[in-house]
């Protein structure tokens, strides 16, 4: 495995470690991934932790790489994805009814917004839902961190999410 490049975020440093697993079919790995019982934790799980700058961080990598997994189960092609998780959601569905015009989708998005803790079940959801839906997925690289401020005062990666889901031309303000 290569080691981190001190010049990228931590959060790109793990996109680029998830694309080449899948680009070199590294299928064990990410099979390793998508089992994300804490009791057995692996290398691959070892290794997504370590982008995390701090320990209390390496829960988020190691989710984001779950999801990163899920999606990405048989591809032969990463998908580095763009937007956060509700810009994802916002193009899950067929034809006329994606994203807000999507009752399902709209369900799932108020799910994941309403939970105080980290909606791990509903994001794995979102994550599946964009894979049968051959849309393309959140950026990767932001995921991370979207997650390690999930619990922050005032609820700001909700409300981001929900604004780029029901706004189609919102943009992150304040970029970290």
């Amino acid at each position: 495995m290569t080691e981190p490049s001190v010049t990228r975020a931590p959060g790109a440093q793990l996109a680029g470690w998830l694309a080449a697993l899948v680009r070199s079919h590294n299928s064990g790995a990410l099979a390793a991934l998508r089992r994300p019982d804490p009791l057995q934790r692996t290398e691959p799980h070892y290794k997504a932790a370590s982008f995390a700058l701090t320990e209390e961080e390496e829960p988020y990598y190691q989710l984001t790489a779950f999801l990163f997994a899920r999606y990405h189960a048989g591809a032969s092609i990463p998908r580095l994805g763009f937007g956060d998780m509700g810009a994802a959601l916002r193009r899950v569905g067929n034809g006329a009814t994606r994203g807000p015009e999507n009752p399902g989708v709209k369900r799932l998005l108020t799910l994941i917004t309403a939970s105080r803790e980290v909606p791990t079940r509903h994001l794995q959801h979102a994550v599946d839902r964009a894979r049968a839906h051959n849309s393309a997925p959140p950026a990767w690289e932001l995921l991370p961190g979207d997650l390690s401020c999930w619990k922050e005062r005032g609820r700001p990666v909700a409300d981001a999410w929900g604004r780029s889901f029901y706004t189609p031309s919102y943009t992150k303000r304040n970029q970290k």
